[in-house]
């Protein structure tokens, strides 16, 4: 059975962390994952970027 990681989703400008998703541990990009989410805090879409969860 394949291996899985919980990555946690940041806000880039109020620095909450308001999304988890789950990666595999063999990901062939290696780099760190940045989507436009909206973010409750900020009441807006922002850019979410993954941090160490």
């Amino acid at each position: 059975m394949a291996e899985r990681n919980i990555q946690t989703l940041v806000c880039s400008v109020c620095k909450l962390k308001n999304y988890h998703y789950q990666a595999g541990k063999k990901r062939a990009d290696k780099k760190k994952v940045e989507v436009k989410k909206f973010c409750p805090t900020c009441d807006k879409h922002t850019l979410h970027k993954e941090a160490k969860s």
